[in-house]
Protein backbone atom coordinates (compact mmCIF):
# COMPACT_ATOMS: atom_id res chain seq x y z
CA UNK A 1 0.00 0.00 0.00
CA UNK A 2 1.37 3.39 -0.78
CA UNK A 3 1.38 5.74 1.98
CA UNK A 4 2.66 9.27 1.81
CA UNK A 5 4.87 10.15 4.34
CA UNK A 6 3.75 12.97 7.15
CA UNK A 7 4.63 13.57 10.41
CA UNK A 8 3.09 10.54 12.05
CA UNK A 9 5.04 8.10 9.67
CA UNK A 10 8.37 9.98 9.38
CA UNK A 11 9.69 8.06 11.93
CA UNK A 12 9.35 4.74 9.96
CA UNK A 13 10.61 6.10 6.83
CA UNK A 14 13.90 7.97 8.62
CA UNK A 15 14.32 4.29 10.04
CA UNK A 16 13.90 2.72 7.12
CA UNK A 17 16.40 5.27 5.35
CA UNK A 18 19.20 4.41 7.81
CA UNK A 19 19.26 0.77 6.31
CA UNK A 20 19.06 1.93 2.98
CA UNK A 21 22.20 4.39 3.88
CA UNK A 22 24.00 1.38 5.34
CA UNK A 23 23.26 -0.89 2.43
CA UNK A 24 24.70 1.22 0.04
CA UNK A 25 27.59 2.93 2.25
CA UNK A 26 29.74 0.20 0.53
CA UNK A 27 28.91 2.20 -2.65
CA UNK A 28 29.02 5.84 -1.43
CA UNK A 29 31.94 5.29 1.01
CA UNK A 30 30.04 6.75 3.94
CA UNK A 31 30.15 5.68 7.51
CA UNK A 32 28.01 6.73 9.98
CA UNK A 33 28.40 9.51 12.46
CA UNK A 34 29.16 9.44 16.42
CA UNK A 35 25.72 8.80 17.10
CA UNK A 36 25.59 5.70 14.80
CA UNK A 37 23.50 7.48 12.07
CA UNK A 38 24.11 7.84 8.32
CA UNK A 39 23.36 11.39 7.12
CA UNK A 40 20.44 11.97 4.38
CA UNK A 41 21.23 12.42 1.06
CA UNK A 42 18.13 13.40 0.48
CA UNK A 43 16.06 15.54 2.86
CA UNK A 44 12.31 15.19 2.74
CA UNK A 45 11.23 19.25 2.43
CA UNK A 46 10.59 21.49 -0.40
CA UNK A 47 9.98 19.74 -3.61
CA UNK A 48 10.73 16.17 -1.99
CA UNK A 49 8.06 13.97 -1.17
CA UNK A 50 8.48 10.54 0.54
CA UNK A 51 6.54 7.52 0.32
CA UNK A 52 6.38 4.22 2.32
CA UNK A 53 5.28 1.17 1.18
CA UNK A 54 3.10 -1.53 3.33
CA UNK A 55 2.71 -5.25 3.26
CA UNK A 56 0.19 -5.42 5.39
CA UNK A 57 0.90 -3.88 8.61
CA UNK A 58 4.86 -4.12 7.83
CA UNK A 59 6.39 -1.23 6.10
CA UNK A 60 9.03 -2.82 3.43
CA UNK A 61 9.94 0.52 1.42
CA UNK A 62 10.57 3.94 0.77
CA UNK A 63 10.90 6.22 -1.91
CA UNK A 64 11.53 10.38 -2.21
CA UNK A 65 10.35 11.51 -5.23
CA UNK A 66 11.58 14.96 -6.21
CA UNK A 67 9.00 17.33 -8.24
CA UNK A 68 10.65 19.62 -11.06
CA UNK A 69 7.91 21.63 -12.24
CA UNK A 70 3.99 20.89 -12.91
CA UNK A 71 4.83 17.20 -14.25
CA UNK A 72 8.65 16.48 -14.24
CA UNK A 73 9.67 13.81 -11.35
CA UNK A 74 13.05 12.34 -9.77
CA UNK A 75 13.33 8.92 -8.07
CA UNK A 76 16.08 10.27 -5.83
CA UNK A 77 16.09 7.22 -3.25
CA UNK A 78 14.20 4.00 -3.52
CA UNK A 79 14.53 1.29 -1.30
CA UNK A 80 12.86 -2.29 -0.24
CA UNK A 81 14.06 -4.15 2.35
CA UNK A 82 16.15 -7.20 1.50
CA UNK A 83 13.57 -10.08 2.75
CA UNK A 84 10.65 -8.37 0.55
CA UNK A 85 12.82 -8.33 -2.47
CA UNK A 86 12.03 -10.74 -5.56
CA UNK A 87 8.74 -10.67 -4.97
CA UNK A 88 7.63 -7.96 -7.34
CA UNK A 89 6.66 -5.59 -4.36
CA UNK A 90 9.16 -2.98 -5.73
CA UNK A 91 7.62 -3.53 -8.97
CA UNK A 92 4.50 -2.59 -7.33
CA UNK A 93 5.74 0.44 -5.54
CA UNK A 94 7.26 1.62 -8.59
CA UNK A 95 4.03 1.50 -10.78
CA UNK A 96 1.95 2.57 -7.99
CA UNK A 97 4.14 6.25 -7.52
CA UNK A 98 3.98 6.56 -11.13
CA UNK A 99 0.06 6.18 -11.37
CA UNK A 100 -0.16 8.86 -8.64
CA UNK A 101 2.26 11.10 -10.68
CA UNK A 102 2.16 10.95 -14.46
CA UNK A 103 4.55 12.80 -15.81
CA UNK A 104 8.01 12.32 -16.81
CA UNK A 105 10.23 10.56 -14.91
CA UNK A 106 13.65 10.48 -14.18
CA UNK A 107 15.78 7.27 -12.48
CA UNK A 108 19.55 7.19 -11.91
CA UNK A 109 21.97 4.63 -10.01
CA UNK A 110 25.36 5.12 -9.03
CA UNK A 111 28.17 2.81 -10.14
CA UNK A 112 28.34 -0.48 -8.62
CA UNK A 113 24.49 -0.57 -8.29
CA UNK A 114 24.06 -2.83 -11.18
CA UNK A 115 20.96 -4.91 -9.27
CA UNK A 116 19.38 -1.88 -8.72
CA UNK A 117 19.86 -0.87 -12.64
CA UNK A 118 18.57 -4.47 -13.70
CA UNK A 119 15.95 -3.54 -10.71
CA UNK A 120 14.87 -0.46 -12.92
CA UNK A 121 15.12 -1.83 -15.93
CA UNK A 122 12.63 -4.48 -15.43
CA UNK A 123 10.42 -2.54 -13.21
CA UNK A 124 9.90 -0.12 -16.36
CA UNK A 125 9.37 -2.72 -18.67
CA UNK A 126 6.56 -4.22 -16.48
CA UNK A 127 4.58 -1.16 -16.18
CA UNK A 128 4.72 -1.58 -20.05
CA UNK A 129 6.37 1.53 -20.80
CA UNK A 130 8.55 1.06 -24.46
CA UNK A 131 9.72 4.46 -24.78
CA UNK A 132 12.59 4.23 -22.40
CA UNK A 133 15.88 6.11 -22.70
CA UNK A 134 18.66 4.88 -21.00
CA UNK A 135 22.53 6.96 -21.27
CA UNK A 136 25.33 7.08 -18.84
CA UNK A 137 26.34 10.46 -17.56
CA UNK A 138 28.49 12.30 -14.79
CA UNK A 139 26.35 13.69 -12.25
CA UNK A 140 27.56 16.63 -10.27
CA UNK A 141 26.59 14.84 -6.80
CA UNK A 142 26.76 11.01 -7.51
CA UNK A 143 29.75 11.26 -10.06
CA UNK A 144 28.61 8.31 -12.93
CA UNK A 145 25.68 6.88 -12.93
CA UNK A 146 23.16 4.93 -15.25
CA UNK A 147 20.16 6.58 -16.01
CA UNK A 148 16.69 6.10 -17.12
CA UNK A 149 13.85 8.56 -18.68
CA UNK A 150 10.47 8.19 -19.72
CA UNK A 151 7.16 9.66 -19.65
CA UNK A 152 4.19 7.90 -18.39
CA UNK A 153 0.75 8.41 -17.74
CA UNK A 154 -2.23 6.01 -16.43
CA UNK A 155 -2.73 5.02 -20.09
CA UNK A 156 1.09 3.49 -20.64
Amino acid sequence: MLTPVDANNLPVYLNLAQAYEAEFSVLTDKAPGTDGLFALDTVLEGSVTGYLWYDGETPVGLAAISRHGESEFEVCEFYIVPRYRKAGLGARFARAIWDKLPGFWTIKQIAGAEYATQFWRRAIATAGIAKMTEDTYLDPYWGTVTRQQFHYNTCT
